[in-house]
This record gives structure tokens, C-alpha cells and sequence, in this order.
């Protein structure tokens, strides 16, 4: 997987405001606000940033948080995880190996088989429909 670095200027011109802030500062959507936190269609949850395969939808789940929400990612070198302490709480944050976009967090009240909820910002990936 190739490591995509650009300066804070071609990401600003690459995204909206709303994509930068959340892909590139950590920022958060408000809950059932983005565009993919109730979508059902058949498809694959790519980075906006690099283009990079996350979630597949057969993985994909309505966990109720207003934000879409998977089981688990498409392979386990898609993303990277980093403990996250801010905010007065401990938290694992999900980014993009590719890109090092900020996606969302990972949270262990998920459904089976992995018991895990990637809790992720739609503004931050783009939908393919199969």
C-alpha cells in the first residue's frame, strides 16, 4: 500500500471544508447528518482523501449512532488504530493507512462475529455502488 503525503494547501484544495476538517483535523459530523449513515445499496466505502477500499456494505450495520457503522473493515491493512484520550474518555481512533485520514473510531458494542462498531464520518469516504 502506497503512503500518499500531501501539504495541508493540496488537501485544502482537494476537499471541502467539511471533508478537511473532518479527514485531515479529527473533527466529527453531527450524528444523521451525512450521507451514508442510513444508505442499504450493495457497494464498496472508499477514502476521500487517497481512494483507498475501507468497508465493504455486507459488512455494514444500523447501530443507531446517526453515523455509518461497520463490523469490521475490507482487510485489516486498510486502516490503522490509535488510542485517542481526548475529550475526557479513552477511544480508539480509525484512520487511513494510505492517507492518514482521520475516518472515525472503533468501538467494542458491535455485533458478531467481531463485536467491534467502526463508527465512521460519511463527509470522509465516497460510496461505489456494485
Amino acid at each position: 500500500m502506497a503512503k500518499i503525503n500531501k501539504t495541508d494547501k493540496e488537501w485544502k484544495e482537494q476537499l471541502t471544508e467539511e471533508q478537511y476538517r473532518i479527514a485531515r483535523k479529527s473533527a466529527t459530523e453531527q450524528p444523521f447528518t451525512g450521507d451514508y449513515y442510513n444508505t442499504k445499496e450493495t457497494g464498496k466505502y472508499r477514502c476521500i482523501c487517497c481512494g483507498e477500499e475501507l468497508f465493504d456494505s455486507d459488512k455494514k450495520f444500523d447501530s443507531g449512532s446517526g453515523w455509518p457503522s461497520f463490523w469490521m473493515p475490507v482487510n485489516k491493512d486498510c486502516i490503522k488504530e490509535i488510542v485517542d484520550n481526548s475529550h475526557g474518555m479513552r477511544r480508539v481512533e480509525v484512520r487511513c493507512e494510505s492517507c492518514d485520514a482521520h475516518l472515525g473510531h472503533v468501538f467494542e458494542d458491535g455485533p458478531e462475529p467481531t463485536g467491534l462498531r467502526y463508527c465512521i464520518n460519511s463527509a470522509v469516504i465516497t460510496f461505489e455502488k456494485s
